[in-house]
């Protein structure tokens, strides 16, 4: 067993540390040589993975040549498949490597590879650290979870289990030698860990042990942000977890140099392992935002492959979507209705995520699923070479920002944070700009410098550096539209006196907060010395007065007289009928603030538009939020797509061509699936900027193989879609 449990680097170490490992002081604009792969890696190389998760009775029970028939079939040119950890599908040696009851003599997962590489796909073997039988549980009970009360964790889904803890012995010491036992036997190309980091808190003896060897301090009891406990324990289970994963990556590495580890994690503002540090790790990685669930728009795949490319760059991503049900409920059996289950892998295909369907158990039940992921991949297969994508042409990207999420939001981080950027991310769907995402800690030129616009949708944590950041980036000419108490507090989520960016917002800080705003209004004014409306009130022209948001900054303008657009009609009462009537017709409060500065331009709205647009889908808050984009990116589209419908556009650069997906949304489930059928739109006028000093060779529909009649002048080609059912992509070559 190697013994790297209780060797934590000493307290000095560890503070120097917590800047590498999730604390709000990583700095941007880095990225570790060893993460950079070579023109003979593996990992840029599959464009349809196929995942099968065996369940213990599968093996002897399911039809290992009905899988490799149907691998071939779907042209999936990569498998994840299950091997060890919580069951073994192999014949381990390893003590306590629990067994499947069902393996007898047999090799499942090795006949399963080998299946696989007379194919010609890559394999990555799956493992599952987070759950242990009995057995384990007597011989090692310091390798199990611990809650808050002392109690042991049993599994809340199965009763007969144990939850290992993740930061322990258990992973570091015996997981460890699975999987250099798997990779020994099976050359795998990765391994792929599921649940690898953690069920939550842990208590046990190692994790009080190591965190106070570490900090000094006991293990935080309280969830609040700004307890010292919890900030140093924040840092140092993501120090713990990245030490892990070198570890197995280490190990491994000496095993097969070609092979490497592939954590199942990341994700958004909202994930709990700093996204920066992962894309500086990780040579390739998964998006696991398998379906829907609860009230959810289908472009929330694209939304995870967004998130992840903002800090894995060019490197492959993987998109992995369920043929079943995700609900709360776990029908882990279930199959999604075909077009459901066709319209969320689209969207993240149109967003830069190659796509991997994930089955449960090798037993089929349901077969509806089979023709529709076989028709989607024949289709993927067919048109690969306008799918390897290099760039994203969008010059419009939305800043996420993790540290304001666990700093700034807490406990209350979905609504406080997430919903500020699901709002506007809805709102630009709807006005069809394309767009990209940027973490807040890659704010340098090389990250942002392709982009006219940034939107910081509520990002209320940012650090003096970051700030200084996003002023030298408008200070190039860059643009930024913000929103409610965006840069009001540090990185550590404490609030500040002024606003980071009040030179930019030219306001500051009042001094208050409405954080609950009853029946308030804005009044639309028109410039005092033109008597002409701003172009952020397009689309307005006809209304005096819109609802306000629900929450509000109090600010004091720099400008004696800020002309400002949107001024605050304030809350009167609602009740009873015959007393609302609004008290003060107006005021001068801005409510939003529009300034050029240089070749760059802000708009600041200094109240909750985008969060409350998310709960309340104002129409007239979407064109407020898209002309705010509009304006302050001064310049043409790279693409304008006119049409009735819903459209998630993108627009991309391979090596000799473009691509713009236009992916169909416009269904009455769309806010709620799943979805039952493919509604078609009426024709769309489609125009695209063409880079710099190309020009068009042949454009063609991808989706229906038509060749439209095209007409190109100003560096630009037109052309119209007759209709669009689910998705179509529109290849210039030039």
């Amino acid at each position: 067993m190697i013994g790297t449990n209780d060797h934590p680097c000493n307290r000095r170490e560890f503070l120097r540390n917590t800047a590498i490992a999730g604390s709000p002081l990583l700095l941007a604009g880095t990225r570790a040589a060893s993460a950079a792969a070579s023109p003979d890696d593996w990992f840029d190389r599959p464009m349809r993975w196929a995942q099968l998760t065996l369940v213990e009775n599968d093996p002897g029970h399911y039809d290992l040549n009905f899988w490799l028939d149907y691998f071939k079939r779907t042209h999936s040119d990569a498998a994840c498949l299950s091997a060890g950890g919580c069951v073994a599908y192999y014949p381990t040696k390893i003590p306590l490597h629990y067994r499947s009851k069902w393996l007898g003599g047999g090799d499942a997962f090795g006949d399963l590879v080998a299946g696989c590489r007379k194919l010609n796909m890559v394999v990555i073997a799956r493992t599952d650290p987070h759950a242990v039988h009995q057995d384990i549980y007597d011989a090692h009970p310091d390798w199990i979870a611990v809650e808050a009360n002392g109690q042991k964790r049993r599994h809340w889904a199965d009763p007969d289990f144990w939850v290992t803890c993740a930061l322990g012995p258990y992973n570091f010491e015996f997981m460890t030698e699975v999987t250099k036992e798997i990779v020994s036997l099976y050359k795998v190309d990765g391994i792929f860990s599921n649940r690898w980091s953690g069920s939550g808190m842990c208590y046990c003896e190692h994790c009080q042990r190591n965190f106070r060897a570490a900090a000094g301090l006991d293990l935080p009891r309280s969830n609040n942000p700004q307890d010292p406990a919890r900030r140093a324990y924040n840092g140092w289970r993501q120090q713990r977890l990245f030490e892990l994963w070198r570890l197995w990556d280490d190990e491994i590495r000496k095993l097969n140099p070609g092979a490497r580890y592939i954590p199942n994690t990341g994700g958004g503002a909202l994930s709990d392992l700093d996204m920066d540090k992962i894309g500086e790790l990780a040579p390739t990685l998964f998006a696991d935002r398998q379906a829907r669930s609860g009230l959810a728009a289908p472009w929330l795949n694209g939304k995870s492959g967004k998130e992840y490319r903002a800090t894995m760059g060019r490197k492959a991503i993987g998109g992995i979507f369920s043929v079943g049900e995700e609900e709360t409920y776990r029908w882990k059996d279930s199959v999604q209705s075909g077009p459901e289950v066709r319209l969320w892998a689209l969207d993240g295909i149109a967003n830069g995520l190659r796509p991997w369907f994930t089955k449960f158990a090798g037993t089929l039940r349901d077969r509806r699923w089979l023709p529709v992921v076989e028709d989607l991949y024949g289709w993927l297969y067919r048109n690969e070479r306008y799918l390897r994508n290099e760039d994203p042409l969008a010059r419009v990207a939305m800043v996420y920002s993790q540290q304001t999420a666990t700093y700034y939001g807490g406990a209350q981080a979905r609504a406080k944070v997430e919903d500020h950027a699901l709002g506007y991310y809805q709102a630009l769907i709807e006005a069809r700009i394309p767009f990209e995402m940027v973490h807040d800690r890659l704010l340098d030129p090389a990250h942002i410098g392709q982009f006219k616009v940034l939107i910081l949708p509520n990002i209320a944590a940012l650090s003096t550096q970051q700030c200084s950041q996003i002023r030298e980036y408008v200070s190039r000419g860059g643009s930024i539209v913000a929103t409610h108490e965006t840069s009001l507090y540090d990185e550590w989520g404490a609030r500040r006196a002024d606003f980071g960016l009040a030179d930019l917002f030219g306001a500051s800080f009042d001094g208050r907060l409405d954080a609950r705003m009853q029946n308030s209004y804005l009044l639309l004014e028109s410039d005092r010395a033109t008597g002409k409306r701003h172009p952020v009130l397009a689309g307005l022209e006809d209304a005096d007065r819109i609802i306000n948001g629900v929450s509000r900054v109090y600010t004091r303008p720099h400008d004696a007289s800020p002309n400002s657009p949107l001024t605050l009609i304030p809350s009167y009462p609602d009740l009873p009928m015959e007393e609302v009537y609004p008290r003060v017709l107006k005021t001068d409060t801005p409510e939003v603030y529009v300034r050029e500065l240089g070749k760059g331009r802000v708009v600041y709205f200094p109240w909750d538009i985008d969060r409350t647009f998310w709960e309340v889908l104002a129409v007239d808050h979407g064109k407020l939020l898209r002309n705010a984009v509009d304006w302050a990116a001064n310049e043409p589209r790279p693409v304008v797509v006119t049409g009735p419908g819903l459209l998630d556009v993108t627009v991309w650069r391979q090596k000799s061509s473009m691509t713009v997906h236009l992916v169909n949304l416009t269904n009455p489930m769309m806010m709620k699936g799943p979805i039952r059928e493919f509604i078609p739109t009426p024709p769309q006028q489609v125009t695209i900027r063409l880079p710099e000093g190309q020009r068009a060779r042949k454009v063609q529909l991808l989706v229906s193989g038509q060749s439209p009649r095209v007409r190109e002048a100003n560096g630009s080609i037109s052309l119209t879609i007759p209709s669009i059912l689910d998705h179509e992509v529109v290849a210039v070559d030039f």
